[in-house]
């Protein structure tokens, strides 16, 4: 099954709720997983009331169409079962009224078939199986549907009386009493050959393949967004993944909103405010371009699939070009800033005749008394940059450009544990980071999470690229192991890849990286932020 979801995304909640929902916002895959679901349940109640294997499977694809189509009349998610069986059992009751019983015609022609196989020197392979299921439809047929059906389902379930009992909603006590009768009014000589036969008859990759071919030009039902609210319970919103998953997802521009509130508070004329605006404008326009343009391009990959190779390369393309453009504003929009203040302090001194408002004031900085090894421990800079500025330096900086020996905040932050704009060091986070572990909306380290990642091992919303593993829900490119939406490596999308990507330990982990983003992210922001505001303004 897993050669057929090479390009599926993975789903962390399987819950039949959460498909319908995923398909109703078009997502063809998640239907898919219903069908693999569900296909052996609905094949075994059509073959069960009619007899014939082919017309049984035909009968259950039309039934999975029609569900495709009809999806948003489904008030009920959680009771997609019943939903599905319903739909069958009208396709079959209706093609009842209009056909014969077409296995028990065959089962009257068996004589005739079997003489003529022995006069030929090999048996064609499609009589025999004709010959086989007419046969056992004719000793099935003998039994009473209420006792039909649960042994049809118990041999295509692996003989589990648990599942069995799940998929027609008995108990197990009710499904064992009626497949030890069912057992005993079967013919003695015909057990072992109706139970291999009913194995070997089981719906395949095929079948669900058939499926997705089938609605692949079929668009989704219209009304996700209404349904979308009625199918996610009230209480999941309050879980910590989602609040955490939020709140990750808002870090950057909460961040942002500090960062433009420290500014204008740093800020002494009407240019220095325009520029501290437009670089936050242009940092939230830049980071948005990117994210629609990465989902435009996955949705594109997933409705064209004969391009979705050249797109996934494209997206790679644009990842490059983020980091390019990004880096490049950090600097230029530093050096802007310290170029403009010498400016303003040549053209209008008036704004700078306080005695807190020169370049050596002690109210633009805080540098701690207590020094280890002879660097400071603690240093920030509240003022805008000047020209004759250095970069902050300290166990513990803070500023537009920061190397600390431990941590470091501000534009471009350099230090074993860093936050910023541009962040490096060993764990950093940032909008571009570099590190062994990293976290940002473009990530890039030996492990890196983030909106888009690049490592050795790699995770990621919208696009991974990873020398070991990659995972991410939307493009996953990785030497050995992907899963992921669009998944391109030795082993993508399969158990083996799962295993190389780590994914159960991803899954029971990643909320706290959530967490960990979110508060180095937000905290340090809003603490300078207050700061600045004590300090600097007027």
């Amino acid at each position: 099954m897993m050669n057929l979801f090479k390009k599926r995304p993975p789903l962390l909640d399987t819950s039949d709720a959460h498909l319908v929902l995923n398909s109703l916002g078009g997502d063809r895959y998640a239907f898919c997983e219903i069908v693999s679901r569900y296909q052996n349940l609905l094949c075994s109640l059509a073959f069960s009331s009619i007899g014939d294997i082919k017309q049984s499977e035909d009968l259950a694809q039309e039934a999975f169409i029609e569900a495709w189509k009809k999806l948003d009349t489904l008030r009920e998610p959680e009771k997609l079962k019943s939903w599905l069986c319903g739909i069958l059992r009208f396709k079959v009751s209706h093609f009842r009224r209009k056909e014969d019983n077409q296995p028990v015609k065959n089962a009257d022609e068996l004589g005739e078939q079997h003489d003529n196989a022995h006069q030929n020197s090999e048996l064609d392979e499609a009589i025999i199986a004709q010959q086989e299921q007419a046969l056992l439809w004719k000793t099935l047929n003998t039994l009473d549907e209420t006792y039909r059906e649960p042994l049809v389902l118990f041999y295509r379930e692996q003989q589990s009386v648990e599942r069995v009992a799940i998929e027609l909603d008995l108990t197990e006590s009710t499904v064992k009493q009626r497949l030890s009768r069912g057992r005993k009014l079967l013919q003695s000589t015909m057990n072992t050959f109706v139970e291999e036969a009913l194995e070997k008859s089981k719906p395949g990759v095929a079948f669900t393949t058939t499926i997705f071919t089938l609605i692949s030009d079929i668009a989704p039902p219209a009304k996700a967004a209404v349904y979308s609210a009625g199918v996610v319970k009230s209480g999941s919103l309050f879980k910590l993944t989602t609040v955490l998953s939020f709140i990750a997802i808002f870090s950057g521009f909460i961040s942002s909103f500090f960062g433009l509130k420290a500014g204008l508070d740093q800020s002494r004329t009407k240019n220095e405010r325009r520029l501290v605006i437009k670089s936050v404008v242009l940092f939230i326009t830049l980071a948005l371009i990117f994210v629609v343009t990465m989902l435009g391009l996955k949705h594109y990959a997933y409705v064209s699939p004969k391009n979705a190779y050249l797109v996934t390369m494209l997206s790679q393309l644009v990842v490059f070009a983020f980091i390019a453009s990004y880096l490049f504003l950090t600097f230029a929009m530093n050096t802007a800033q310290k170029a403009l203040r010498q400016r303003e302090r040549i053209f209008h001194p008036e704004y700078f005749t306080d005695e807190s408002e020169k370049v050596s004031a002690k109210k633009r900085e805080y540098i701690s008394k207590l020094h280890l090894f002879g660097v400071p421990l603690v240093h920030i800079q509240f003022g805008i940059p000047e020209k004759s500025d250095k970069a902050v330096f300290a166990w513990i900086a803070g500023g537009s450009v920061a190397k600390g020996l431990l941590f470091a905040w501000g534009g471009i932050a350099i230090a074993p544990i860093s936050v910023g704009i541009v962040s490096v060091g060993v764990f950093t986070i940032g909008a571009i980071g570099f590190g062994l572990l990293s976290m940002g909306t473009v990530a890039i380290g030996v492990v890196a999470f983030g909106a888009s990642a690049i490592g050795v091992k790699a995770y990621s919303s919208l696009s991974s690229l990873g020398w070991e593993s990659a995972l991410s829900g939307g493009f996953a490119i990785a030497h050995e192991g992907a899963i992921g939406g669009l998944a391109y490596a030795e082993h993508a999308n399969t158990e083996l890849a799962a295993e190389i990507v780590k994914l159960t330990l991803f899954e029971q982990n990643y909320h706290w990286a959530l967490g960990i983003l979110a508060i180095l992210v937000i905290i340090p922001a809003a603490l300078y932020a207050k700061s600045v505001r004590q300090r600097m303004k007027v």
